[in-house]
């Protein structure tokens, strides 16, 4: 199965605290660094959980960007998309000893993919388009994901963001949605919140520790959650969507049970 994202490929910069923020003075943690952005994530899950993948984006050549677009090369994912010189988007992810986290985000060029810029050859053979909720947030990206997603066999959509779906407002939010025609959409327990009027032939409610909900032609499944030790949730939903695609809810319960147990978004 060959899963397509379309989205953000950015240096991913994860800090995990040993304690509370002392503001003004030191606080000590571990860190991480290397790829991320949701839409790169997934493709890398899916990699990892043994699918293909391809990872569709505007991304840049400087330094960042080319260590990036190489470490996701690496990890066996199919990388295009049009280049430009700089602009390469950084994400600070703060991780709390508890397992939550907050995120500092500068998407760079991600968000300038126009739909002219798409190419037919990325899209014929795959059998699923991911679509971020980050990917609608702004123009052109928001018109290439809806350009992309007619193009594609089936699409899926995670609503990514609270803040995302407060900025661009609910009911435009679920009508961006609407515009992709997706036959599943994955959101977690605080975006269904903010969404009440969405829907799709199978809707995912991921709950954290709780598991998730599945439902689908009027039925609604409850599924629990791998147990795992949370380092950091930074990707967790990321590895579930792969999972999800490829497998189904055990796949995906899986994948975000070790996505949490280590440090950064992708295995």
């Amino acid at each position: 199965m060959l899963v397509c994202t379309i989205g953000d490929l950015l240096l991913d910069v994860v800090i995990r605290l040993e304690g509370p923020v002392a503001f003004d003075t030191d606080t000590y943690g571990r860190t991480y660094t290397g790829a991320g952005g949701q839409a790169a994530n997934v493709a890398a899950w899916t990699a990892e959980l043994g699918g293909e993948a391809r990872f569709i984006g505007k991304r840049a050549r400087d330094p960042a960007g080319l260590l990036v677009a190489a470490e996701l090369r690496r990890r066996g994912v199919d990388v295009v998309g049009p280049e430009v010189e700089r602009g390469t988007g950084t994400v600070v992810s703060v991780a709390t000893p508890d397992g939550g986290r907050t995120m500092l985000s500068d998407r760079g060029v991600a968000a300038d993919l126009a739909p002219g810029e798409l190419e037919s050859a990325w899209l014929v053979d795959c059998d699923w388009l991911h679509v971020p909720g980050y990917s609608l947030a702004r123009p052109p990206l928001r018109e290439a994901a809806i350009a992309a997603a007619r193009r594609a066999r089936l699409v899926s959509v995670d609503a990514s963001s609270t803040a995302v779906i407060e900025a661009l407002g609910p009911q435009a939010y679920v009508e961006a949605i609407g515009l992709l025609r997706p036959s599943v959409v994955f959101a977690n327990e605080d975006e269904i919140g903010l969404l009440p009027t969405l829907s799709a032939p199978t809707l995912v409610v991921k709950r954290g520790a709780r598991g998730c909900v599945v439902r689908r032609d009027g039925e609604t499944a409850e599924h629990a959650a791998v147990p795992a030790q949370p380092l950091d949730s930074t990707g967790a939903g990321d590895a579930f969507a792969a999972g999800f695609l490829l497998g189904g809810p055990e796949l995906a319960l899986g994948a975000a049970a070790r996505c949490v147990g280590s440090l950064g978004a992708m295995p």
